[in-house]
């Protein structure tokens, strides 16, 4: 695991969590419930990280919704700040651009 997720992991398990803007316009277009972001972190797979992104380290994870379909979140924490996590932004990735398991990007 990612440092970057397992600070995440431990922000989610204490609440401190914020939806960025682009975050929420995101998960609504794409029917994304932030109850199945929240519950479906602790068993997220790192995809990619990016521990020196320069608004603060962050992270894109594979989770699976209530109906176990895929979702690609980026999660991040601001930098200089510890906390919150922020759910950067939230979408079911397109199966033509990835792997079938969703883990790599095709090129």
């Amino acid at each position: 695991m990612s440092e970057t997720f397992r600070l995440v992991i431990d922000l989610v398990k204490r609440g401190e969590v914020k939806v960025s803007d682009h975050g929420y316009d995101e998960m609504a277009s794409d029917d994304i419930l932030v109850r199945d972001i929240l519950e479906g972190a602790e068993e997220a797979i790192v995809v990619e990280d990016y521990p020196d992104y320069p608004k603060g380290p962050s992270v894109l994870v594979l989770e699976k919704d209530h109906d176990h379909a895929p979702i690609h979140v980026v999660w991040g924490i601001p930098r200089g700040f510890s906390s919150p996590a922020v759910v950067v932004t939230a979408y079911r990735p397109d199966a033509s651009k990835w792997t079938h398991d969703f883990l790599r990007r095709l090129t």
